[in-house]
């Protein structure tokens, strides 16, 4: 294992003009590709935040007893889609009305009779924002005697839905296309790092050394110049994502997990295009 190190540190010291471009190579490839992701991250990131507003409210019946709405309420809390069941009373409604309405302070001040009815605010689990199982708790709320009434914005969460689906479909096809420029590209850069040390492999496939002992150090050199290229693509797309987040709009930028894992793609990406170039290099010499 010391001998593969050596191998591969003297290989960054024969060539650094080539290895540093491999490395720079590398990471704008990545470059590239994280700022797709990182669009991604803020395109699902405000889908999540629209998608906090999907709720069914039912709305009660006036005269019904508390305790029978407190009783449905503890039974609905138990629906496995709901996160949670608040009881808005009229006055409430009516409370809420005039602060968020400041527009018809007038006629609410000349009320004589409060019009609002008390509601049952049902909030989904994330999992369960969307128009299907929206429509299947409402139909649910409506079986309930005092339930005069269920509204959860049918069209709107319909419409919600279909931007997911188109986000998700984009982002598919447009991700795989961007992985694939960068795999291309890797896998040519580093293939351009095995074939600088063509003449150094024919040598040692002369004095016997094996399939092997050659790839070893070939896979470390692409594993370090994929780590180096995508911590390099990482601190590129923290540049750009500072620069939108202060002069443009509010963003996002990866979580800790996702740039872990995005350094450890670099370093697989590597790691693979080495695996391929070396290959066939060898079963060409």
């Amino acid at each position: 294992m010391n001998l593969v190190v050596r191998e591969t540190l003297l290989a960054f010291r024969r060539a650094p003009l080539l290895s540093a471009l491999s490395v720079t190579t590398i990471a704008f490839s990545l470059f590239v590709f994280g700022l797709f992701g990182l669009v991604t991250v803020n395109v699902q990131r405000v889908m999540g935040s629209v998608a906090e507003r999907v709720e069914v409210v039912a709305y009660v019946r006036r005269g019904t007893p508390i305790e029978t709405i407190t009783v449905a309420a503890a039974d609905i809390q138990a629906f496995p889609e709901v996160e949670s069941v608040t009881h808005v009373s009229e006055e409430a409604a009516l409370a809420r009305a005039r602060r968020e309405l400041p527009e018809f302070r007038d006629i609410f001040q000349d009320l004589e009779a409060n019009p609002l009815p008390a509601s049952l605010e049902v909030r989904l689990k994330p999992e369960f924002r969307d128009a299907r199982h929206a429509t299947l708790v409402a139909e649910r709320l409506r079986g309930f005697d005092f339930v005069d009434d269920v509204r959860y914005g049918s069209d709107w969460v319909a419409k919600l839905d279909h931007l997911r689906n188109i986000a998700g479909a984009v982002g598919v096809v447009v991700g795989a296309a961007f992985a694939l420029v960068a795999v291309i590209i890797i896998g040519t850069t580093i293939r351009m790092a095995v074939l600088h040390r063509g003449h150094e492999i024919a040598i040692m496939r002369l004095v016997g050394a094996t399939d092997g002992f050659v790839r070893r150090p070939f896979l470390l050199d692409g594993l370090i110049k994929g780590l180096l290229g995508g911590a390099l693509a990482l601190l590129l797309c923290y540049g750009a994502y500072a620069m939108v987040d202060a002069w443009l709009l509010r963003a996002d930028f990866f979580t800790t997990a996702e740039s872990l894992a995005g350094v450890a793609a670099g370093g697989l990406l590597g790691l693979v295009g080495s695996l391929v170039s070396i290959g066939r290099h060898l079963r060409s010499v």
